[in-house]
């Protein structure tokens, strides 16, 4: 069952002092989540596989004021687990711990028939959006626990909860995203101070969506910045408790 609550008001201190780590933060949700939650007082760690991307969004955060935040120059597409771990040593010499997680980056792969979907694309998708995801997760995890309070945000989809035609690899890299989720969020329930749930964004105006839906007007879709409220309610205090649930960040 979907949760929503697309009306949260969050106090402008929420995130403060937390360290807060954005998957995908040079574009799209990623970047608007970072600058989001940089606003409401955190230090935000800015993981991304385009580096003007990333130094941009340092650059408009730092300008406003913020925390000054960190960038991590990654290509999910092709991470080996040894490099994940040197990640996190470097999160863990910086900063000690790791407040929140939000898996933001994903990839859309092609929009055409299981028939002829190319192999080497599904490997990419699922890559990108499921086994990246679990390794960054894993090798922070430590971190996570250091925290006394910490968030992980997997992003979800419509398509992950019940599949459609020609949606092929992302349809199904979003199911195991929901499953991962669940598993983790069953696996710290009572035992640690991590909880983890999942957003679907829903339409948003981005590239990937774009990239989908090529004859939108683009005007037509909801802003990034208008499905901010579930990303800082799951990621500051007063989502604690709230663990394994799949929420709609619009209604």
């Amino acid at each position: 069952m979907s949760e929503t609550i697309t009306d949260y008001a969050a106090p402008a201190d929420l995130l403060k002092d937390k360290i807060i780590l954005v998957t995908g933060a040079g574009d799209g949700i990623g970047r608007v989540a970072a600058k989001t939650y940089a606003a409401h007082g955190a230090t935000v760690i800015l993981l991304g596989r385009t580096v003007p991307k990333l130094e941009a969004v340092y650059d408009e955060i730092e300008s406003a004021g913020c925390a000054k935040p960190a960038i991590l120059p990654v290509d999910l597409s092709g991470v080996k687990w040894e490099e994940l771990e040197f990640l996190a040593q470097g999160v863990d010499q910086e900063f000690g711990r790791l407040d929140g997680l939000l898996h933001n980056a994903g990839v859309l792969g092609q929009r055409t028939p299981i028939a002829n979907y190319h192999y080497a694309t599904w490997q990419q998708v699922m890559q990108v959006n499921v086994n990246a995801a679990f390794g960054l997760t894993k090798a922070m995890m430590p971190l996570l626990e250091q925290s006394k309070a910490s968030s992980v945000i997997f992003t979800g989809s419509g398509v992950g909860l019940k599949g459609r035609a020609y949606w092929g690899a992302y349809s199904v890299s979003k199911f195991a995203t929901e499953g991962l989720m669940q598993v983790l969020a069953d696996e710290v329930e009572g035992v640690s101070n991590i909880r983890v749930n999942s957003i679907n964004p829903g339409a948003t105006r981005t590239n990937m969506r774009a990239a989908a839906y090529p004859a939108e007007d683009p005007r037509s879709v909801t802003t990034p910045e208008d499905i901010m409220p579930t990303y800082l309610y799951l990621m500051g205090d007063d989502s604690i408790g709230v663990n394994g649930k799949q929420f709609n960040a619009q209604d």
